[in-house]
Order: structure tokens, then C-alpha cells, then sequence
């Protein structure tokens, strides 16, 4: 079981990116993906997840009406679009999969997740 995360970078304030994770080893029906972020001196905090069975998604505050998370079953693979970055959003995001489609109130536990891929770093700055 791989997860396998790309497409983070440098962007300018009010910017977008597209960050990509590609699972290998089970499929996206049965799994809910989630994205964490984790800022420098900050523990780390979940902010998008989706539900394999029923895709349900769901946002943190922090996030929500600027991100939207995304699934190609068939590419086996989870996106998470990013728009209207701020200087906050800087962090190194992961994603993680549960092998099972979880509860609402377990989507951004981190000991829900069983699967973690190695992370890619986003910096906003001018």
C-alpha cells in the first residue's frame, strides 16, 4: 500500500495549486483520503477528506469555500484544488487513507488513518 502525493510549490498570495495523491494497493470505493497540512512549529491539522462509499467530502473551516477535494476512481487517485492561497496555507501537506469509510466525527483524527504518503511542501509568498 503506496500513497504517493505531488504538486506542491512556490505560489504568490491569491494564487492556485493542484496537489495530487495516487494510491496503490486498494482501491478509492472502500477508503476514505483525507488531506492534512502541517505548518512549521504547528501540529498537524486535517482540512479535506472524502468518503469512498458515498463521497461524502468534508472541509475544515480553515479551508472551506477555497479547496475542493476531489476523486478519479478509476486513475485511483485523490485531488485537492487549491485557490486563493494566503500566506497561512504554507505547509507541507500529506495524504492519508483509511481503509474503511469513516464517521464524521473520526474524518480529521489522525489515528483514524492508516496510510500516510511523504508529504509535499506548499509555500505562499510573494
Amino acid at each position: 500500500v503506496q500513497l504517493q502525493a505531488s504538486g506542491g510549490g512556490l505560489v504568490q498570495p491569491g494564487g492556485s495549486l493542484r496537489l495530487s495523491c495516487v494510491v496503490s494497493g486498494f482501491t478509492l470505493r472502500s477508503t476514505t483520503i483525507a488531506w492534512f497540512r502541517q505548518a512549521p512549529g504547528k501540529e498537524r491539522e486535517g482540512i479535506s477528506c472524502v468518503r469512498g462509499g458515498d463521497n461524502n467530502k468534508a472541509y475544515a473551516d480553515s479551508v472551506r469555500g477555497r479547496f475542493t477535494i476531489s476523486r478519479d476512481n478509476a486513475m485511483n487517485t485523490v485531488y485537492l484544488q487549491m485557490n486563493s492561497l494566503q500566506p497561512e496555507d504554507t505547509a507541507v501537506y500529506y495524504c492519508a487513507a483509511a481503509t474503511r469509510n469513516l464517521i464524521r466525527s473520526s474524518m480529521f483524527a489522525i489515528r483514524s488513518y492508516d496510510y500516510w504518503g511523504q508529504g509535499t511542501l506548499v509555500t505562499v509568498s510573494r
